[in-house]
């Protein structure tokens, strides 16, 4: 008897199975049963894993792949382009607008000799020899009626007898100065279009980011066709400056900080970004010991009024309010300098650092006194100023305005007269001749109305006139 009553447990065969086995013996073909060897296992196992490998990968990095990105011609290997690759980008940019830019060349009159002779002349002309006396950078921004407009700094062309620029191909030309703006420092030349295919065309310096990757091309050191590169430090920078170059700042102006490199040489060159686009013109660089990387450019945003008017007219039309002024402030320095000084008080005037008339082309000799000088006015028994080198006299509590050193056109016309002491336009405080041509030129217009409030020997006075256009006389 089984030791199991199950047959599944069995070791008997039963009727059925034996059935079965007779069934199976009778069919017209033999099944042969499948052996698992340790080959086949191994090669069964190899199969299964490397499908598993490729399925994993897939599901990771996905199955299209109808994109080359290494194709090989010739035996050279090619790596794909992605135009979106910053580093990329740079060499299309500069390609862009590298054939607009232009080297400027300024030209003046041979000085005379030491010894008092004329300067040399032109055998050809009979005029004055001239002579390279200063290097720039300019960009080609239009062309119209067969002449090509460059943009530049007008420092570039300052003083200059004869403007040249050469072009990218290394052609040179004469250049004429179509219009130019000292406060702005932007000029505006013309050339013969011959041969001139590319213009650089403007971006806007408004959409501009902190960090964002900018180019300056232009003609450092007189290395032309030159490109640096940097990022954007500051959108809006507003910096000093001396229109006169005497040390006393008289205007300000709105600049993009770059920490492109900027020499001399690259003043009037295009800041560009990545898109090829002029969204500044380079300007300036602070050059000081132990100061690397801050350089600045005048936004286009800025510059494109500018550029239009200097076009249409040949110069920037402002109001003319008709002073030659020096800063209160600054008088005051000097008149307390002079006292430490020991100097005698017999001066009817103020002297010296006078701004030109509504700060232009005035009379800058003198030693100005320190912007900002905490130095006091000496204060008389009646609580009235009394600078030791003038009778100028005003309150006691007025310390900020600007003298008037002279008054022409309208001021004159109007009754200013020289040591009136001016504190307000239109009721708007007046602290420095800076504040005049900012309050003039950003909230006037030639032919407004406007009220001056000034001092005259301690007394508060008011006159009201209308403004004129400034002339070059």
């Amino acid at each position: 008897m089984s030791l199991f009553d199950d047959d599944f447990y069995s070791t008997r065969i039963s009727r059925r199975a034996r059935a079965t086995f007779q069934s199976q013996r009778e069919l017209p073909f033999k099944r042969r049963g499948f052996r698992w060897t340790p080959l086949k296992v191994a090669v069964i196992s190899s199969v299964i894993s490397a499908a598993a490998v490729v399925l994993v990968f897939a599901l990771f990095t996905g199955f299209d792949r109808h994109e080359s990105t290494v194709s090989a011609v010739a035996g050279v290997t090619k790596v794909g382009m992605n135009d979106s690759d910053p580093l990329e980008k740079t060499i299309t940019a500069a390609a862009k607008v590298r054939p607009a830019v232009v080297s400027i060349i300024n030209e003046q009159s041979r000085p005379v000799t030491s010894g008092g002779a004329a300067p040399d002349k032109d055998s050809a002309a009979g005029a004055p020899a001239l002579e390279q006396a200063a290097l720039g950078s300019g960009f080609i921004f239009e062309k119209v009626n067969g002449k090509a407009h460059i943009l530049t700094n007008n420092h570039v062309i300052a003083d200059a007898a004869a403007v040249k620029a050469v072009l990218s191909n290394g052609d040179t030309r004469d250049a004429k100065v179509i219009g130019k703006d000292d406060i702005t420092d932007l000029a505006v030349l013309e050339i013969d279009d011959r041969g001139i295919d590319t213009v650089a065309h403007f971006g806007e310096s408004d959409d501009l980011r902190a960090g964002q990757w900018v180019m300056a091309i232009g003609n450092p050191l007189g290395l032309s066709d030159s490109l640096s590169m940097g990022i954007v430090s500051k959108t809006k920078r507003i910096i000093p400056i001396s229109l006169s170059q005497d040390g006393n700042y008289d205007w300000e102006q709105e600049v993009i900080q770059i920490d492109a490199s900027i020499n001399q040489g690259n003043s009037g060159g295009p800041l560009i970004d990545l898109d090829g686009n002029v969204i500044g013109i380079n300007s300036m660089k602070i050059a000081d010991y132990g100061v690397e990387g801050v350089g600045f450019a005048i936004p286009s945003h800025q510059a494109l009024p500018i550029v239009k008017s200097l076009l249409a007219y040949g110069k920037v039309k402002r109001p003319y309010l008709g002073v030659y002024t020096m800063d209160l402030a600054q008088y005051f320095a000097q008149a307390a300098a002079a006292q430490d000084d020991g100097i005698g008080s017999g001066a009817t005037g103020p002297s010296g650092g006078q701004s030109g008339v509504d700060g232009f082309a005035g009379d800058h000799g003198g030693s100005p006194g320190d912007e900002g000088s905490s130095s006091q006015p000496p204060v008389g028994d009646d609580d009235t100023i009394v600078a030791p080198r003038s009778d100028l006299k005003l309150p006691g509590d007025v310390q900020d305005g600007v003298i008037v050193l002279q008054a022409v056109g309208p001021a004159e016309a109007a009754g200013l007269a020289f040591n009136d002491v001016i504190v307000k336009l239109d009721n708007q405080p007046i602290t420095s001749t800076m504040d005049l041509r900012k309050y003039l030129y950003g909230k006037k217009h030639i032919g407004d109305s406007i009220e001056v409030t000034f001092y005259r020997d301690g007394k508060k006075q008011t006159a009201t006139f209308k403004l004129e256009e400034k002339t070059e006389d």
